[in-house]
């Protein structure tokens, strides 16, 4: 008898449900952070072009544009480009 006690059943249930309920959310979380980036796409991501890496380097300063112009004329004639 419960004495006044109603919804006992409802408590006893929910005493289960909270503690799994965290675990769940602990054991998603951990999964999530072992794929790595954690926004669900498991692409890598693609390798730059030579003529993309020739270009940031240009932008930070690496080479001058004249160079850039030289590597980039070799590129496009299949040419060995060695900066």
């Amino acid at each position: 008898m419960m004495y006044g006690y109603g919804g006992g059943g409802f408590w006893m249930v929910l005493l289960w449900l909270v503690p799994i309920a965290i675990i769940a959310v602990i054991v998603w979380a951990v999964v999530k952070l072992a794929q790595g980036s954690g926004s669900g796409s498991t692409e890598s991501p693609r390798p730059q072009t030579a003529e993309e890496i020739l270009d940031r380097r240009l932008a930070l300063g690496e080479i001058d544009p004249a160079t850039h112009a030289q590597l980039r004329e070799q590129l496009r004639r299949g040419g060995n480009a060695s900066p």
